[in-house]
């Protein structure tokens, strides 16, 4: 049993009128529009912080644009009032605290008691997951309960020597207790990630985290309804969901629940690692950070999003696949050759045709080499002043309005900077292909000998899932074409494992869909997928009716005739969701 330990107080606000959980009470088309302005923007208030950070998680997450379908064909966002109890958790041995929160609806059926308990994606903070675990669970008026995984926007600054309390707020060391507060940085290290600077290894711990988070829901349950406690698993119905790092976690909560805490898993796009079977991520993450930018100078790439736009521009493909040339990594000659001789070291390596137009995409905006950096400071667990390879997070010197940026780094960062106010700085030199020393440092982690390579190595395998009960339903949804974390290394081998032995998973892979549904508002991205979102809800749906009415689960194949939305605004046939 994780046991429940939590640090310091537990906040609880009220959130009813025009301050509700779900939305904060921006509603559909406030969370949709632009970021809900704060008053002072050098020192928002706590209720103001709250407000962008659901809103900024929301449109993270989910494709609110005006062809995409929400609200319409599927989800909604209706006023759900109700109160938060927000902590600081410990994990038994970590030097950081993850925070923990819990949304209760005034809704809250006693009679059919309903706790969802979900992980953040990514390495967000503590709203990361509201669009998919708060979007279905609070309106049925289910409890949910929140973990950050030991990650979020709880920045701290070596400048000034502020971090964020536990109200969102910026505060210095020693007036508050802090989300991270690095032990004795040195005054000129940057900026402070807990993700990447804590000196522990959050993602071992990912499935320990939600299971606590489940506990402290519990708790807290006992304290919204004291006359109606104990709740307790025997007489809650408690359901684990989370897409991307957060499907990840709630699938290595399955494994890590010996005390039969959860009723069911629903994972999403689950960023997993089975031991011996598929690739973890930092494996195909780094490999694809130093190949799939030569790959993409093919012609094969000419009508894919971003391929041609991006925050890396088209020239540094050509670059990348002369510099590994350079390298002795390849033997082509002409510039289309060797793009072609890197997109077969990929397909060999077991990527698939259906994930390059997203892969694409991640590609043209960095995230192979912003996503790495800070899982190889984790797993290496260097402090912040120390990452590996020369790398740091740092404010860009002079920056104009720096207090107002830094003020709003919870509510708006995503965990994983560079972002505003924050720049990725080292592994770079002054060549026409300026990050391929950092690049090529990362993936010699991955391959190469030394120390540090073994270290990363043994971190990675501490990472691995764990074989769920026998009798533990769970359903694993993923997008075909999914470029992130493509299901060929994750859900694939996950699967086919539980099956081996002996397990009944339902497997939606969900042709056309990608890893990131908020990327379908953009020109030329929409029309070729559908978004994944509606099918986690689907599948919650059908699971819920499984565990509370004894209906059976549903089909693998239910969603095989899903096909991309096209130009025009999603339909309900696109998606070919199967009959409730």
């Amino acid at each position: 049993m994780e046991a429940l330990d939590v640090s310091g107080d537990i906040l609880q606000t009220v959130h009813r009128h025009d301050d509700d959980l779900l939305s904060a009470g921006l509603g559909l088309r406030g969370l949709a529009g632009t970021l809900a302005p704060f008053a002072n923007p050098g020192s928002p208030t706590p209720a103001e912080l709250r407000r962008r950070a659901i809103q900024s998680s929301w449109k993270g997450i989910a494709d609110l644009g005006r062809l995409g379908g929400f609200g319409s064909v599927y989800g909604a966002v209706p006023a759900v009032p109700g109160r938060e109890y927000t902590a600081f958790a410990r994990i038994a041995g970590a030097h950081s605290t993850h925070r923990v929160l819990v949304q209760v609806p005034d809704v809250f059926d006693r009679s059919k008691r309903c706790l969802v308990v979900t992980a953040s994606s990514g390495s967000r903070g503590i709203y990361g997951a509201i669009a998919l675990a708060g979007g279905w669970g609070l309106p049925k008026g289910c409890a949910v309960a929140y973990t950050d995984k030991g990650a979020g926007a709880g920045y701290f600054d070596t400048a000034d020597g502020t971090g964020v309390a536990l109200d969102g707020t910026r505060r210095r060391a020693g007036e508050a207790e802090l989300e991270f507060e690095p032990a004795s940085p040195p005054a000129d290290a940057g900026i402070g990630v807990k993700h990447a600077h804590s000196g522990d290894h959050p993602e071992a711990d990912w499935g320990r985290q939600v299971l606590q988070a489940a506990r402290f829901g519990l708790a807290m349950l006992d304290r919204a309804f004291p006359d109606d406690a104990p709740f307790t698993a025997a007489n809650t119905t408690i359901i684990a969901t989370g897409l991307s790092n957060g499907g990840g976690a709630v699938l290595r909560a399955a494994g890590d629940d010996v005390d039969g805490l959860l009723d069911a898993v629903v994972a999403l796009e689950p960023n997993v690692h089975v031991p011996g079977q598929g690739r973890p991520f930092f494996d195909y993450g780094t490999e694809a950070g130093l190949w799939m930018p030569a790959a993409m100078a093919s012609s094969r790439f000419d009508d894919l999003p971003f391929a041609r736009a991006g925050v890396v521009q088209p020239p540094a493909w050509a670059v990348r696949a002369a510099s590994l040339r350079a390298h002795g990594k390849m033997s082509g000659l002409l510039p289309s050759r060797l793009a072609d001789e890197a997109l077969d070291r990929l397909v060999e390596r077991g990527w698939r045709e259906e994930s390059f137009a997203a892969a694409a995409s991640s590609t043209a905006l960095d995230l192979w080499r912003i996503i790495s950096v800070p899982y190889a400071s984790s797993y290496l667990r260097r402090a912040l002043g120390d990452m590996p390879l020369g790398f740091a997070y740092r404010a860009p010197p002079g920056l104009p309005g720096a207090a107002d940026i830094r003020a709003a780094w919870w509510s708006d960062g995503a965990g994983l900077p560079p972002g505003p106010g924050i720049v990725l700085d080292g592994g770079t030199d002054v060549s026409l292909d300026p990050v391929l020393p950092g690049q090529m440092a990362l993936r010699h982690l991955w391959e190469g000998p030394g120390d540090d390579a073994a270290m990363l190595k043994a971190a990675v395998a501490e990472t691995a899932v764990a074989m769920p009960r026998e009798d533990l339903p769970i359903c694993v949804v993923h997008g075909a074409a999914d470029g992130l974390i493509p299901a060929a290394f994750a859900s694939d081998p996950y699967v086919r494992w539980l099956r081996a032995a002996g397990r009944a998973p339902v497997y939606w892979r969900v042709p056309h869909a990608q890893h990131f549904d908020a990327f379908l508002s953009f020109p030329d991205f929409g029309d070729r997928f559908v978004p994944l979102l509606p099918y986690g809800y689907a599948a919650l749906d059908r699971v819920w009716a499984h565990v509370a009415q004894g209906r059976a689960l549903p089909e693998d194949a239910a969603v095989r005739d899903a096909r991309p939305r096209g130009p025009g605004p999603l339909t309900p046939g696109a998606l070919a969701l199967p009959p409730a």
